[in-house]
Order: structure tokens, then sequence, then C-alpha cells
């Protein structure tokens, strides 16, 4: 049997963008208590609908495209290896928020994903490292997380999550006539 997407007239680059059958998992969750102090590892977390994660610092306004950040967690040993550290990088030291495993977050670019029974996050665009990744990660730090720098996402239903909580693909709904 053929490969679905090849040799099918009906294939297009929308049907395999939307082919995504994985389900990852929450690694990690941190807030920032304090702007440029450490990052707080928690086991759960609050988001608010169109707001935050409470307890988190940053107080991006409503409809803000960053409201949240997520990062590959495959990512960590990635970025260890250009830096020619031993283990992973610790999450925290990396500034964003949540930490997932198993699904290609790039992949999710204007997708919606749900994390756990309650949280859906809308993902919008990439996180691009910035030159705190200098101090925090040493020499070279910032080109070390070019392309592994995660993305944001806007809070489109808020609710409790905890580590470990699976992370789904909202389905996308269909387009509306004329659009």
């Amino acid at each position: 049997m053929p490969f679905p997407f090849f040799g099918d007239d009906k294939s297009t680059i929308a049907q395999m963008l939307n082919t995504l059958p994985q389900v990852g998992r929450l690694e990690w969750i941190g807030l920032r208590p304090v702007r440029r102090e450490p990052m707080l590892a928690v086991a759960e977390a609050t988001a608010e609908t169109d707001r935050h994660l409470h307890g988190d610092h940053a107080r991006p306004k409503p409809g803000g495209k960053r409201q949240v950040t997520l990062i590959q967690h495959e990512h960590l040993a990635a970025v260890a290896g250009y830096l020619s550290l031993p283990e992973p990088v610790d999450p925290g030291r990396l500034r964003r928020n949540l930490a997932v495993s198993g699904l290609n977050l790039l992949a999710l670019k204007n997708r919606r994903i749900r994390i756990g029974e309650e949280v859906v996050l809308e993902i919008t665009g990439e996180c691009h490292p910035c030159s705190r990744m200098e101090e925090e990660l040493g020499p070279g730090g910032y080109n070390a997380m070019r392309g592994h720098g995660g993305l944001t996402a806007r809070i489109v239903q808020g609710g409790l999550m905890r580590a470990g909580d699976l992370v789904r693909i909202e389905p996308t709904p269909p387009a509306e006539p004329g659009s």
C-alpha cells in the first residue's frame, strides 16, 4: 500500500501538516516569581485564560502572543551537547515556562494544544534566544540556543496543569466558507 500522501491526487501539504498523531508529555513547569531571578520549578501551575501562569512575574496584555513559553524537552540535551556539557541543560536556566517531550513543537505553530484536561494553548510563534543565554550558559550560549529557543503561546482556556500531564494536539476547526 503506498504512503497515503504520495501518488494520491487528494493529498496536499495541508493534510501532511495536520497529520500529528503523537501525544506528548509535560515534563517540567517553571515560574519566574521575580524578574531576573532564578526560575522556580513547580509540580503544578494554574494558567489564567488570556493572561499568564499564576505566580509568574510576567503580566502580558490580554490577547498577547507571549503569555507562556515552551521548550522542546529533547532539545535540552542538544543544547548541552553544543556546549560540551555532560548532562542536559536544566530547563529553568533557559527561562521558559514549560518543557514538553514527545511532540515536535515547531510543527505546532498556529495550532492549539491541550495540556491535561483543562488548559488549551494556542502556539503563536518562535521564542528566539536572547543575550541572557550568554550570561546563563556561558560563551556560545546564544548560538547553542539558536533553533532551540522554543515557542510562545496564548492561553485560550485556563486551568490547572501538572508535570506529567499528557499534551495533545487539538483538532483544527474546519475552514469557514470563503476564507
